[in-house]
């Protein structure tokens, strides 16, 4: 049986409608003798990003266990913590082409929300990125509680966006949320670049 026509569209953050300049971690690196990668793989195990996208710690509260976990390597805490914060400074850079196809995708009157695993620092980032308004809805893990891929996660959006998780097509770059979304009913697209647009115009075009 075909799928119903999406009526709503679900957008994940970082990855499809943020990109990161990884020359920037990179760079840190080199100036405090971190070894390369180190930031990411540190900010980003699991243990440590769990409790800050689902709100039960804050991103500076985050932020602080990743300089502490740097400190040996880096020198000293005071050193640590400068290389995090500078890393920090940068919020990424908006994809022109991904806004550009929800401008499109709103004008033509669907609905689009962000979905995103993300910490209590998201609204300034939106604000910073010039993206306040540019949705319809916003739906962050850590005020939802709930993180991608979580059925809940999901079912909380498709409430959000006002429309039956047949309805929604979520575009995530990582594999999981993508088969999270499907578990959940939604259609799924797994996000590998501009691409990938003209497939995403077509699912979502309205009938004639």
């Amino acid at each position: 049986m075909a799928r119903e026509r999406a009526t709503a569209l679900l957008v994940d953050f970082d990855g499809v409608l943020r990109r990161w300049d990884p020359s920037v971690a990179a760079g840190v690196e080199r100036e405090y003798g971190l070894s390369e990668g180190v930031l990411v793989e540190i900010a980003m195990q699991w243990g440590r990003l769990q409790p800050v996208v689902t709100g039960q710690v804050s991103h500076a509260d985050w932020v602080t266990s990743v300089a502490d976990a740097l400190a040996d390597s880096a020198g000293g805490p005071e050193r640590a913590r400068a290389a995090v914060e500078k890393w920090q400074r940068y919020r990424g850079e908006v994809d022109p082409e991904v806004l550009d196809f929800v401008r499109e995708v709103r004008a033509g009157g669907i609905r689009v929300g962000l979905g995103t695993n993300a910490t209590d620092l998201l609204d300034a980032d939106l604000a910073a990125l010039d993206l306040v308004g540019e949705l319809d809805v916003v739906v962050n893990s850590s005020a939802l509680g709930v993180n991608k891929p979580a059925k809940d996660y999901f079912l909380a959006a498709c409430e959000a966006l006002e429309t039956a998780p047949s309805r929604v097509l979520f575009v995530d770059d990582e594999d999981w949320a993508v088969r999270g979304a499907r578990t959940a009913g939604l259609s799924a697209h797994r996000w590998s670049g501009p691409g990938d647009l003209r497939y995403l115009r077509a699912a979502l075009a309205t009938a004639g």
